[in-house]
């Protein structure tokens, strides 16, 4: 499954923004996921979401402030993000899982990962 994520841009800390993850044929038989990449660290889990929509998980650090859906008539899986820090700030890419158990939040049981999109939270 191809992936392609967008909807990444600069936003006042306590904004919103809403990520979208567009994908090919076979989108629905995946849980997919969100993982972010703060400048100069390491990538982070986010949210993921099982394949249809029913069970979610999140990161502590997002919690009660992202949340995570999907439409699998429109091949499209979505991250609401409100209350927006600048520790938010990172490229944000969306991923298939194709290993491990569903709910995992290991970027190494998602294989199939499209490019990410750049958010930006400043003042």
């Amino acid at each position: 499954v191809q992936l392609q994520a967008s909807g990444g841009g600069l936003v006042r800390p306590g904004g919103s923004l809403r990520l979208s993850c567009v994908g090919s044929e076979q989108f629905s038989m995946y849980a997919l996921g969100w993982f972010r990449q703060a400048p100069g660290k390491g990538r982070e889990f986010v949210a993921t979401i099982n394949w249809n929509g029913e069970t979610t998980h999140y990161a502590d650090s997002i919690k009660g402030r992202f949340t995570i859906s999907r439409d699998n008539s429109k091949n499209t899986m979505y991250l609401q993000m409100n209350g927006l820090k600048p520790e938010d700030t990172g490229v944000y890419t969306c991923a298939a899982l194709n290993r491990g158990p569903p709910g995992s939040d290991r970027w190494e049981e998602y294989g199939y990962r499209g490019q990410g999109t750049l958010v930006t939270v400043s003042s």
